[in-house]
């Protein structure tokens, strides 16, 4: 290759070289890999993408494998490639994985990663060539070999195993021991032949040779130990800096042993999916992600803080038919007399006008499933816990919905929850509920007269005309004490920036604004966005606030009618089913109790 289109050369690494990890790699393991492009890597870093220092094209040489590398642009290549110049870090090591090893001899392999280290495993993996890019300057060629070196030869290997081998007859022979030999001798022809085939069969499936292993005549040494699994099928992975992390992770004090750190270890580095990462390898460059927060996931839901509220204020009756009585004593006729004189005839007096109406309660519910596998399987928190309490949350809300401002459903929805069970605020009849219309224009041409947009903005208009509305309305109001207000965010996000002439603010708090508009509490209900209600005379009106105190509006269970669990088991299914039901009814209580403010829709 030429030499000029690449920052440095060097082997990955080197055939016949005994490593510290106590492999040896054999000649045209990575075969595979001849002309592959990978990526460097600084150190075998693989959970963090700033590791990632450029990329290399290797070639398989008789050797080894070679390897040619670019540095990226990025501040971690320019760093690396500057230490690599100055002859400051010259070691390299491979990450491989699909591996296949006879013994400690490794005759297959796919390289992953080159990773530039401060330390290599393979003592014949370093960059043996820079190439100076600068004008005038020679390429550098570091020291070439290490005298240190061991090299292990077939030959020599095999000879050595058979010594080895001998050796370990001798020594059973001494303690009087049977060898394998022996043990084959007492085998008749039956058991021979059944141990003959079974060895032929697992070498017919497992024992493939490498082509060039066999042209070269050492097939003797490339076969498959017939009694081991492939070590691909193990997910084994070949990393030059393993045993640093083992060595590492055994030193902590919650680990304690040497075999107790290579089992986690070896459980950190399990494979995972990561289609497209290295073509069609089922491989990551990244491990998994890592839960940052342990237990219950951050539920994203609406706003439940006006509900709790709401249900929490509301007047509770102990009985589920609720009948309201009220007198209207504001009769013209309904005056005291005077008496003129002895014998005259004392006029009957108006009658009181009695008011009342009755409500009857409905059943509503909420129900769930969940499958065993999941509930055992969920082990980091409470999940059955978390089931019911949402579930109650949502409950809650859909109550609080239906006494507020109903519930949604069309009338011909057998989900429905009727008005007539659970009456809405802010359809209640006029006799209950005081519905006030908001004029914007009518309180902009008042404000400013002829010349809009001159003196006030559109925030001081609107909040203005809210108030004013919101005030005059409060003169019918005939509830108990001081209602509360309950409208959108937007609503009151828009008050509160309302800005006199000098561009300062007119309200500086929610306790400020709830001052002028004489309520006890501001309550936002990001549920109400957007709500549009059409009266008998087909007209249309945006709800923009709910004015009231919820002492007036009662809610009516019976003793069973209470919100109660249900629980129950599918075997069939192999589910667990939940349920939330609740029987009961809610009215307002006392008439002209509410206020509806609404804005006319076109």
């Amino acid at each position: 290759m030429e030499k000029s289109k690449f920052d440095f050369g060097g082997y990955a690494t080197r055939n016949d070289l005994l490593c510290t990890d106590g492999r040896t790699i054999r000649q045209n393991a990575f075969k595979g890999n001849d002309g592959a492009e990978v990526p460097i890597v600084w150190n075998h870093e693989h959970n963090d993408v700033n590791a990632v220092l450029g990329h290399a094209i290797l070639e398989n040489r008789d050797d080894g494998v070679y390897a040619y590398g670019v540095f990226n642009d990025a501040p971690q290549g320019i760093t690396a490639k500057k230490l690599v110049d100055n002859g400051d870090v010259r070691a390299l090591s491979i990450w491989a994985n699909d591996l296949k090893q006879i013994g400690n001899d490794v005759i297959h392999g796919s390289i992953k990663e080159l990773s530039l280290v401060l330390a290599g495993a393979n003592p014949g993996a370093y960059v043996d060539f820079v190439m100076a890019h600068g004008d005038g300057e020679e390429d550098t060629l570091y020291a070439s070999y290490d005298e240190n070196l061991t090299i292990f030869h077939s030959a020599d290997q095999a000879e050595e195993k058979k010594q080895e081998e001998k050796k370990m007859e001798d020594n059973d022979k001494k303690d009087g021991e049977k060898t394998i030999q022996d043990v084959l001798d007492t085998f008749n022809e039956d058991q021979t032949k059944v141990l003959n085939y079974i060895v032929s069969k697992a070498l017919a499936e497992n024992g493939e040779e490498d082509d060039e292993s066999e042209k070269k005549g050492d097939n003797e040494d490339m076969k498959h130990n017939v009694f081991e699994r492939d070590d691909a099928q193990q997910g084994n992975i070949l990393s030059h800096s393993d045993e640093m992390g083992i060595i590492e992770l055994a030193k902590q004090g919650s680990v304690g042993s040497l075999q107790q750190a290579m089992r986690l270890y070896a459980e950190e580095q399990s494979g995972t999916l990561a289609h497209g990462v290295f073509d069609n390898e089922v491989e990551a460059l990244f491990p998994e992600y890592e839960l940052l927060e342990k237990g219950e996931p951050n539920t994203l839901e609406r706003d439940q803080s006006w509900i709790d509220a709401a249900i929490a204020k509301a007047h509770k009756a102990p009985y589920s038919r609720l009948r309201t009585r009220n007198a209207d004593a504001r009769i013209a006729e309904l005056k005291a007399k005077g008496y003129q004189s002895k014998g005259d005839y004392k006029k009957e007096g108006a009658q009181i006008k009695l008011l009342s109406r009755t409500t009857d309660p409905q059943t509503v519910y909420i129900k769930d499933t969940m499958h065993r596998d999941d509930i055992t399987d969920i082990t980091d928190f409470d999940v059955v816990a978390y089931q019911w309490r949402m579930m109650r949350h949502v409950l809650n809300e859909e109550l609080a919905m239906a006494m507020m401002v109903g519930d949604g459903r069309e009338d011909g929805d057998p989900d429905k929850i009727h008005e007539e069970h659970i009456r809405p605020i802010w359809t209640d009849d006029e006799l209950y509920t005081i519905h006030a219309d908001v004029d914007i224009e009518a309180a902009k041409t008042k404000l400013q007269g002829t010349n809009t947009g001159a003196n006030f903005g559109d925030s001081y208009i609107y909040a203005e005309a809210i108030i004013e509305s919101a005030l005059y309305a409060r003169e019918q109001f005939k509830g108990s004490g001081v209602p509360d207000m309950y409208c959108t965010p937007h609503l009151l996000n828009v008050m509160l920036l309302a800005r006199d002439l000098n561009g300062r603010r007119i309200y500086t708090s929610k306790a400020d604004l709830a001052a002028a508009l004489n309520v006890g509490e501001i309550h936002t209900a990001e549920q109400f966005e957007g709500l549009v209600r059409t009266d008998k005379a087909g007209k249309k009106h945006k709800l923009l606030a709910l004015f009231v105190n919820l002492n007036d509006y009662t809610i009516g269970a019976t003793r069973g009618g209470e919100i109660t669990k249900f629980e129950d088991f599918d075997m069939d299914f192999n589910r667990y089913k939940y349920m939330l039901e609740t029987r009961l009814s809610g009215t307002l209580t006392k008439v002209y109790s509410a206020i509806a403010l609404e804005e006319p829709q076109a």
